[in-house]
């Protein structure tokens, strides 16, 4: 492959090549193709879980963006990659590039952010580094946590039959949600501690492309009902006032950033997990939107039938930046 196949490879397909010949050892229990990596390293009963994602100004953000939010971001993104596997956070690095000249009042701010939402989930700041960066202010974060041996839940296990579930509501996050969402922590650790969930994914990339990364791990298919997509209002608002967007159940399909949980349980547990749910977040909505079947593939169902689904979801390398 010569230097100008390879700068035209999309995200993922630049992913799978990067990381196909990567060294291992004994301890990985999952390496590179899930939320987080997954390590044994001793534990009697946890495992450690490992995680790193970064925000880069003029891709997650702009200079127009509240500082405070920056830093909630940048620690929100991967302390909902610990909630996709069941887990609880520990303890983060900052990694800090910075412009040449740059404002000590707005670095401070990001902390702030950052560090609130730190404290909310109990997660400590241990060190870091900072760095120049000419195009702009990047916070990456590095983050550890841990998950019991027995509910580490990952992307591979979907099973032919299962329900498929959402929480909260999809599309439109460029309106506001990408930079104020909660990570599911609370919601996805009382799932693991409650039922058998066989597989999981925070969708930060998209229904569609992340439900993908689910089917793939899983060798299975998926059937998705529409009128069960839980659009957001915002979606919704943006369909209406803006030419250019798009319509409602495509931007819930395929817009970034929503944060929310994607998972699959055996369609036995469905009412009993819709009753429970209710019953311990009245104020979160969760939504039975699919199922999983053996056909490869991602198929919608509405009332004119069945048809096959090829978009994707947010992917690197060719985006506008979000405010």
């Amino acid at each position: 492959m010569n230097i100008f196949s390879a700068v035209c490879l999309k995200e993922f397909d630049l992913i799978q090549l990067l990381t196909r010949s990567l060294p291992s050892n004994p301890n990985v229990i999952t390496g590179p193709g899930d939320d987080c990596a997954v390590l044994d390293l001793g534990l009697p009963d946890d495992y450690i879980l490992f995680k790193t994602d970064a925000v880069v100004e003029g891709v997650h953000f702009t200079g127009a963006t509240a500082p405070e939010k920056i830093g909630r971001k940048a620690l929100g993104r991967v302390l909902s990659d610990i909630a996709a596997m069941g887990g609880k956070p520990c303890a983060a690095l900052i990694t800090l590039g910075l412009p040449p000249h740059y404002e000590v009042s707005t670095v401070e701010a990001v902390y702030r952010g950052l560090n609130a939402l730190a404290t909310e989930w109990k997660t400590s700041i241990v060190g870091g580094e900072t760095t120049t960066n000419p195009g702009g202010m990047l916070l990456s974060i590095a983050l550890l946590g841990t998950v019991p041996k027995t509910k580490c839940i990952h992307r591979s296990g979907a099973k032919p039959g299962d329900a498929i579930f959402v929480t909260g509501q999809l599309g439109g996050s460029i309106a506001g949600k990408h930079l104020d969402f909660e990570p599911r922590i609370a919601e996805a650790q009382w799932l693991a501690n409650h039922f058998e969930v066989h597989a999981m994914i925070d969708l930060s990339d998209g229904l569609a492309g992340d439900l993908k990364h689910v089917l793939r791990a899983s060798g299975v298919g998926a059937e998705l009902f529409t009128k069960t997509i839980p659009i957001s209002r915002e979606a919704k608002l943006q369909a209406k006032v803006e030419s250019s967007a798009k319509p409602p159940l495509l931007a819930a399909l395929t817009d970034g950033e929503d944060f929310e949980l994607l998972f699959t349980i055996a369609s036995r547990l469905a009412v009993p997990l819709l009753d429970g749910w209710k019953a311990q977040f009245p104020d979160q909505k969760l939504s039975c939107i699919g199922r999983i079947t053996e056909t490869p593939g991602l198929r919608l169902r509405d009332h004119n039938g069945v048809r096959e689904f090829s978009g994707m979801g947010y992917e690197h390398f060719s985006l506008p930046a979000r405010s």
